[in-house]
């Protein structure tokens, strides 16, 4: 029995693990305007690893920054990407948010950040 567990062990480590390796962790959106509404951008990333790479889960600071991904596993060698949306309605002035992304890599996460300006509406006279 304990030569079994060795050997499954052995398997594990040498089994690989995937890395993710981004362009950029960071977006400034710079000055947006409130009234144009939601601001997107795609954080791209390739899998620099030896195994399959999964997103788990991806997570806004906040109801204004939601992010969506591919379900599926990314291969060695491959690209995917992390689509971040911010909305601005409601939230004139500076803005720093972040998406904090579990992955089953060794570190396990990972943090995208986003900031800018958001100007607010101009009043109708």
């Amino acid at each position: 029995m304990t030569i079994v567990a060795v050997f499954a062990s052995a398997a594990i480590c040498f089994a690989g693990s995937p890395k993710i390796s981004f362009l950029e962790k960071s977006h400034d959106f710079g000055t947006i305007k409130e009234e144009k509404g939601p601001v997107k951008y795609e954080f791209e990333f390739t899998n620099t690893g030896d195994a399959p790479l999964m997103i788990i889960s991806a997570k806004g600071s906040c109801g204004c920054t939601v992010p969506t991904y591919s379900k599926k596993p990314i291969q060695p060698g491959k690209k995917g990407k992390i689509k971040v949306t911010f909305s601005p309605t409601g939230r004139p002035g500076e803005f720093h948010k972040t998406v904090n992304v579990k992955l089953n890599t060794p570190e396990k996460y990972t943090l995208l950040r986003i900031s800018g300006v958001v100007l607010p509406r101009s009043e109708k006279k």
